[in-house]
């Protein structure tokens, strides 16, 4: 059984308005120290990833600029 973070445990999470309706997706949380939480939408009791916020503003810079494509 997976545990959540403690850090998780307060958290306020939404899914991205360019989401598909089907709901495949992930969430993503802002966490109160600044870092942000990104979970897959199908397994919200699943594991989470935690992104210091630099390597967040990294990752959704290069999401922006189609660094991924």
């Amino acid at each position: 059984m997976h545990t959540p973070h403690p850090r998780l445990a307060h958290a306020t999470w939404r899914t991205s308005t360019y989401s598909a309706s089907s709901g495949d997706c992930v969430e993503v949380a802002e966490l109160t120290d600044g870092c942000w939480a990104v979970r897959d939408s199908k397994d919200r009791t699943g594991p989470a990833l935690i992104f210091a916020s630099s390597a967040w503003a990294a990752l959704t810079t290069g999401v922006r600029d189609g660094e991924f494509h």
